[in-house]
């Protein structure tokens, strides 16, 4: 597997967390096989990362994004995900998911998380969600992250009131936001609405802000919570 053309002078700096060791050491493999990607560790709890993330804070190993598993001893990944990302920011978080058992994974993504893959996802899609996530995006398949979500909200209630962020959506916002809802990428709602990338990529930024959400993982929460899908 040839790395991303958008290659990186400085690696991408990775941290995998996850209690079985073999899947740890699987995940090395494949990601120092990469030439813009680095472990900089593995440790097999919530707790362990989240200590090592504080250690690391600043300096020059320090992860810039954090595979995570959920189901974990001692600490889990939603924890520590909200621990992580309530004291550094800067990192990015992906969630690792067996999807039929993990049902709070959705709780990770409200705590931040950028976007989950199923272990068993295919391994260029674990390096590119690792890419996609450092650019700042989501990792948002619609046959992974749209189904789940699918499954464990709640369908909205008819009389539950409107969130009045949405008010400050405009008419063409609020058709962008609907698309993103539905997890459609930036090249798609380009298709449907006819418009440039930049301009999507504009009003994508423009939604986020309103809507004070950290990526479009967290705008599909909204887009379903709202009821608006």
């Amino acid at each position: 597997m040839s790395p991303d053309p958008e290659s990186h002078t400085v690696p991408i700096r990775v941290l995998i967390v996850d209690d079985q060791p073999l899947v740890r050491s699987g995940f090395s493999m494949l990601i120092n096989s990469q030439a813009d990607l680095g472990v900089v560790g593995d440790v097999g709890d919530g707790a362990q990362a989240v200590a090592l993330v504080d250690s690391l804070a600043g300096r020059a190993e320090g992860p810039d994004v954090v595979l995570m598993d959920i189901r974990m001893p001692v600490m889990d990944g939603l924890e520590a995900t909200h621990r992580i990302l309530s004291a550094h920011p800067g990192v990015t978080v992906v969630l690792l998911t067996t999807f039929d058992l993990d049902e709070y994974a959705l709780d990770g993504i409200r705590a931040g998380a950028s976007g989950f893959l199923l272990k068993d996802a295919m391994p260029e899609d674990l390096l590119a969600a690792i890419r996609t996530c450092h650019r700042g995006d989501a990792v948002i398949a619609p046959s992974t992250t749209h189904r789940l979500m699918q499954r464990f909200i709640d369908p909205p209630k008819p009389q539950a009131p409107a969130d009045p962020r949405l008010d400050e959506l405009t008419p063409r916002e609020r058709e962008v936001f609907e698309l993103v809802g539905h997890g459609l990428s930036n090249a798609e709602i380009m298709q449907r609405l006819v418009l440039s990338e930049a301009t999507v990529k504009t009003h994508v930024s423009r939604i986020l802000a309103k809507l004070q959400a950290r990526d479009r993982v967290q705008l599909v929460v909204i887009a379903h919570e709202s009821g608006i899908l």
